[in-house]
């Protein structure tokens, strides 16, 4: 029964590295043009999800960006928000839990 507890806890491990590096891989950096198309809606909406990871990992490397500079314009920006958005106000939603009243 123990090994399979601990099987679990290495398991949840490797798929959380997993995450973070695949999240890590698609950061902004001032160099991403290189020749590719400006980033999108879809980009926009990425970026807004791993927003916290590269906030983080900008204080580390000075070239990692929140927001893509190299976008569509409008596009980009009105997927970078929605998932901003949504992303930050669900978890206050799920913070509050259901039934609780909110306090003024």
């Amino acid at each position: 029964m123990m090994q399979s507890k601990h099987t679990t806890k290495v398991a949840a491990l490797l798929l959380l590295l997993l995450i973070l590096v695949l999240a890590t891989s698609c950061l902004p950096t001032a160099q991403m043009q290189n020749g590719r198309q400006p980033s999108g809606f879809f980009m926009g909406i990425w970026h807004g999800w791993i927003a916290p990871i590269s906030l983080v990992a900008g204080l580390f490397n000075p070239e990692i960006r929140i927001y893509d500079i190299y976008n569509t314009g409008w596009w980009y920006d009105c997927g970078f928000y929605i998932a901003i958005i949504s992303g930050f106000g669900g978890i206050s939603l799920a913070r509050r839990g259901p039934g609780r009243k909110e306090r003024r």
